[in-house]
């Protein structure tokens, strides 16, 4: 499936049913009076977030939602029928929008939330409403009331615990492949990751969910490379893992340029607790490493930690570096479950 993390909707609620001018003929029946129904009222149009989705690429092919309007009033006292609601379904994480692509309506960040976007007409009064004491006889009834007509925008930001940063080849998606089931795509040229991946990782009975996002290249903010479209998947992250190629010629650079395009991002994206490894460890050698590790504690001015993803060493100390980092409500417990002994 695509993945896809911004759409326009157009959605339109439902209008009011008019009310009905109508007056009781009948057989035998002397006086009849007004007998006119109210019309129905319109379906809304709601957005709800549900576990199971990740991409909003369903609305790229279906971007119209429009709710049904209320049937009109009847004669005999009868109510016309409610139009019914239409529910937009949307991944969790999803933030609603103003059609100016700035004004947040919403921000879906639980299963089951859900918000009205657009609400149906009320139904028009019948002239059976106008009965009164002084006017027996009305002959005039309410028109439904119309419905809203919008268009906004969906925006999806990943849940995730764990952001992956780094600059592209940086080793993001070995590392999640390595400590997840997630298989994204990996190969010996940059910008492999063309599209957010997730993982569940984990370690020592306890899970978290790491998200890997496209690399990012010096530039990035002007748009250059795939840009910085994808960093708001990381904003909701409880701790960054920025991962440096040990085998690059220029590790404290490396660093520096990603947290320039954190800093250029803003929304208080560079503030965020962070991770740094060192990774790729394997191809160096120890006078290598010592080098390699020395600039990159010199351009960052705190730890730094070692990790190879592919030969294993030093990925179980990031693991329980990182759930040390998360808060305890976001980690999920996987105890280990004892085999039961066969019996025949």
């Amino acid at each position: 499936m695509k993945f896809l993390d911004l759409c326009k909707v157009y959605i339109r609620s439902g209008g009011g049913g008019g009310g009905c001018v109508s007056f009781r003929r009948e057989k035998f029946i002397e006086y009849g009076g007004p007998d006119g129904g109210d019309g129905g009222t319109g379906g809304s149009v709601w957005a709800e977030a549900v576990e199971g989705l990740n991409t909003l690429i369903d609305f790229r092919y279906s971007p119209h939602f429009f709710a049904k309007s209320g049937i009109p009033g009847m004669g005999k006292q009868r109510t016309g029928a409610d139009g019914d609601d239409i529910i937009l379904y949307v991944p969790i994480g999803t933030e609603i929008l103003d059609e100016d692509q700035e004004t947040v309506i919403n921000d879906l960040t639980e299963a089951g939330q859900r918000v009205q976007l657009a609400r149906g007409g009320n139904g028009g009064f019948g002239n059976l409403h106008f009965k009164s004491a002084t006017n027996q006889a009305p002959r005039r009834a309410n028109p439904g009331q119309e419905g809203v007509e919008r268009t906004l925008w969906l925006r999806l930001k990943l849940i995730a615990d764990v952001g992956l940063l780094g600059l592209p080849n940086a080793g993001k998606s070995t590392f999640l492949a390595s400590t997840s089931n997630a298989r994204p795509k990996i190969a010996d040229y940059p910008f492999t990751t063309l599209h957010p991946n997730l993982g569940v990782v984990g370690v020592d009975g306890r899970e978290f969910v790491v998200a890997d996002i496209p690399g990012l290249i010096e530039g990035a903010s002007e748009g250059r490379g795939l840009g910085d479209l994808f960093l708001g998947h990381v904003e909701r992250c409880a701790v960054l893992l920025h991962l440096v190629d040990g085998t690059s010629d220029s590790v404290g650079q490396d660093y520096s340029t990603i947290i320039g395009e954190l800093e250029a991002y803003g929304g208080k994206l560079a503030e965020k607790p962070r991770v740094t490894i060192l990774n790729k460890i394997d191809a160096l050698d120890e006078e290598e490493r010592a080098e390699a590790l020395a600039a990159l504690e010199g351009a960052s001015g705190g730890p730094v930690m070692m990790m190879s993803s592919v030969a294993g060493e030093g990925v179980t100390e990031v693991l329980r570096t990182l759930c040390v980092k998360i808060d305890e409500g976001r980690l999920r417990e996987n105890p280990v479950q004892e085999e039961e002994a066969w019996h025949p």
